[in-house]
């Protein structure tokens, strides 16, 4: 699953067309942008197929 395209997870834009943030995770380079790093945080379930795990990803909880 390493990525060799620097592209956002989510949105496949790459680095030429958005800012991308790394992430290193089970041994891959994955990249997000700042738009979908929410997601990430908040929604994993989304990435279900897409970041290897995801399913077993906790939301982080609302402190509203």
């Amino acid at each position: 699953m390493s990525q060799t395209i620097q592209q956002c997870l989510v949105c496949e834009q790459t680095h030429e067309q958005i800012p991308l943030i790394n992430l290193k995770y089970k041994q891959h380079d994955l990249w997000i942008c700042p738009q979908h790093l929410p997601v990430l945080i908040h929604n994993p379930q989304q990435l279900i197929g897409k970041l290897p795990g995801a399913e077993t990803m906790n939301p982080s909880p609302h402190n509203d």
